[in-house]
């Protein structure tokens, strides 16, 4: 009897102490939900993009053709050098040097180099939100289109840029995307300040390889163009 009695004095208090048990505890666990805090990596990758801006100046919408490339480190930073020009001629508002004769066409044109730091404050694989701060050094000078053809330029002049700007990019497969943003370029200059507004806003269109995931899907022989890794877990 008393072993009986023993046995049988757990089985009956198993219902309560279930019972009184959190539901965490008596249920299976869930898979866990999709965080879009941020991409979670846990190594170094290359990143590669060509980044084509658009800016206002002298009243003028113009584009800046740009190629950047550098590291990320675990999803949330990247840095890295880029080159950036002028894709056209901005029409000057500088008067025309004496000498020059009547009828002379002149446009403004620059190119410069940057050293770029990013940070992702929110995303997943599939999409991302970042903020962009570019520094940078170049140069900028004046092209005189004269009446009987010939070209002539002015001497080249510093120019120093800050442009700090929120950009956005989509994944369309798993090695490139397609993005968007918006900023504001501050120009400083050395010596006198020109009469050209090359200071402004900005918005910018970007194609974005991932070369660390094109290489891995290259050696790996996964299908180019799938969605695999860009798809939440189930």
């Amino acid at each position: 009897m008393e072993i009986t009695s023993t046995l049988r004095l757990p089985v009956l208090l198993l219902p309560p102490l279930l019972a009184a048990l959190p539901v965490w505890a008596t249920e299976p666990s869930a898979a866990p939900a999709y965080d879009s805090t941020f991409v979670r990596q846990s190594h170094r990758r290359a990143v590669f993009q060509f980044d084509q801006r658009f800016s206002i100046l002298n009243g003028k919408v113009v584009g800046i053709n740009g190629l950047k490339g550098g590291i990320e480190w675990r999803g949330r930073w990247r840095a890295g050098l880029g080159f950036y020009r002028l894709s056209g001629g901005v029409p000057t508002r500088i008067p025309l040097p004496e000498g020059m004769p009547a009828g002379t066409r002149d446009d403004v044109r620059f190119r410069y180099m940057v050293a770029y730091g990013e940070y992702v404050f929110i995303g997943n694989p599939r999409w991302e939100v970042s903020a962009p701060l570019q520094l940078g050094v170049g140069s900028y000078y004046t092209k005189f289109y004269l009446p009987n053809n010939s070209v002539q330029r002015s001497s080249s002049r510093v120019l120093y840029i800050l442009e700090p700007s929120v950009a956005a990019h989509y994944r369309i497969f798993r090695w490139v995307g397609v993005g968007a943003g918006t900023g504001y370029r501050q120009i400083a200059f050395t010596g006198k300040r020109p009469d050209d507004q090359l200071s402004g806003i900005i918005f910018s269109g970007r194609v974005k390889l991932f070369l660390g995931d094109f290489i891995k899907v290259v050696r790996g022989h996964e299908r180019l163009f799938s969605q695999q890794g860009l798809m939440p877990a189930k």
